[in-house]
């Protein structure tokens, strides 16, 4: 099967899936990345250890009708940062870290974290004009384990990637005959730093709770006196007098600190 893929690092086994159930990758669309908290670097070396020609620039209808000439079967998205001008030239899929239509919107996961709810899951669905509303061909459920973080989860969604990608891949034309419209649900706003702000007064659980949905992004430690940036952190309960970032009951440690 030709495809196209579009994406970073954040979905990748999406990409490498793709490329062991033998798909011709024609092109990679990729972003430009932090590559500190996000990053590319693991799709640009797919692309240079399979020779997949790439770009950083965004997608285009002329990029379209060039898939289209090289006979492209498939447009597989999994983490793009751009909206993508959506076509019924050929098949377009999307795969969103939710069980949709639960969750809809750029950054769900934290949420879901941040809401204590009991799952979590990740959607194949047809692209569609509105973000994350297209009809679902796969999607796979898993329960939030105590003290899941936003890396845990992703793990749980990038597990279970491979098996739907070769479903995907084997069964599309199946798959988007017998696709389900997902009817109502909810889309959630990007989170904001008020979101994953940590403040000396919060409890050991409430701290961390927040530390788990944004683990291994920026959370922000803040008081009266100091701002700082903490990514990778977690709260822990015990004497917090010499800590250096004490909560109620607790404090924290985190893997990399920064003074803002």
């Amino acid at each position: 099967m030709k495809i196209a893929y579009l994406g970073i690092d954040f979905l990748h086994p999406a990409l490498l899936s793709a490329l062991q159930e033998g798909c011709e990758v024609l092109r990679i669309f990729t972003c430009r990345t932090d590559n500190v908290t996000e990053f590319n670097t693991a799709v640009l070396q797919t692309a240079q250890d399979y020779n997949i020609p790439y770009t950083l620039d965004r997608l285009t209808e002329k990029d379209l009708d060039r898939l289209e000439q090289e006979g492209c079967e498939l447009l597989l998205c999994a983490g793009y940062y751009y909206r993508v001008p959506v076509t019924a030239r050929f098949p377009m899929v999307n795969f969103h870290p939710s069980p949709l239509p639960t969750g809809r919107g750029g950054w769900p996961m934290p949420i879901i974290l941040l809401r204590g709810l009991p799952y979590g899951g990740v959607t194949a669905h047809k692209m569609a004009s509105q973000f994350d509303t297209g009809d679902i061909l796969l999607r796979e459920s898993f329960p939030i384990r105590e003290g899941e973080t936003l890396r845990s989860y992703m793990q749980q969604v990038h597990a279970r990637i491979p098996a739907m990608v070769h479903r995907l891949v084997h069964e599309l034309p199946a798959l988007l005959e017998h696709a389900v419209p997902q009817g109502p649900g909810d889309y959630w706003p990007m989170p904001t730093e008020a979101d994953w702000t940590v403040t000396p007064d919060m409890d050991v659980a409430q701290a961390d709770r927040i530390l788990r949905a944004f683990y291994g992004y920026e959370c922000i430690y803040q008081t009266p006196e100091k701002r700082i940036e903490l990514i990778g952190g977690r709260a822990f309960s015990g004497e917090n007098q010499e800590q250096p970032f004490p909560v109620g009951g607790g404090y924290i440690q985190a893997e990399r600190v920064r003074v803002l």
